[in-house]
């Protein structure tokens, strides 16, 4: 196994400790404002994004950062506070959908400006224009590098 340096190191651990004070900077800031959780975004805005703001759930679990069981434990319960439902695929009778209901796009649109909002505080204002670059550029080669293995 190959070592990490001890700069490969500090840049991981600053990346991990930044990331998650970020995120539950933010959950703080949805959650003082009444607004859904992050997670629940994260499945609203995937659907939102989707042709006919709809996804099969194998292609939901790819894009949303949950385990396949908290996935089917968070769907059931968006399913029950009307923000998404479940439709049977017509190709596919074994398969669904998550379709992104009014509700669901009501509550995303509410919690975008918190979010957003968190994101320029705790993320983008601290950084220069150069800075915001080379980080774009530092994550897309890593991003790359993570499609093609």
């Amino acid at each position: 196994m190959e070592r990490l340096s001890e700069k490969e190191l500090a840049a991981w651990r600053l990346f991990i400790k930044a990331h998650a004070k970020i995120i539950e900077s933010i959950e703080q800031d949805l959650a003082a404002q009444k607004k859904v959780p992050l997670t629940t975004y994260d499945v609203l805005i995937a659907l939102f994004e989707a042709p006919d703001r709809r996804l099969r759930f194998i292609e939901l679990n790819r894009k949303v950062v949950l385990s396949k069981s908290g996935l089917t434990r968070l769907i059931d319960r968006l399913e029950r506070d009307g923000l998404i439902q479940r439709e049977k695929s017509e190709e596919d009778r074994r398969g669904s959908y998550a379709v992104l209901t009014n509700e669901g796009e009501k509550q995303l649109r509410k919690a975008w400006p918190v979010y957003a909002m968190g994101i320029k505080q705790y993320f983008a204002e601290p950084l220069s224009d150069g800075e915001i670059q080379d980080l774009t550029r530092s994550l897309e080669v890593i991003y790359k590098g993570l499609q093609s293995s």
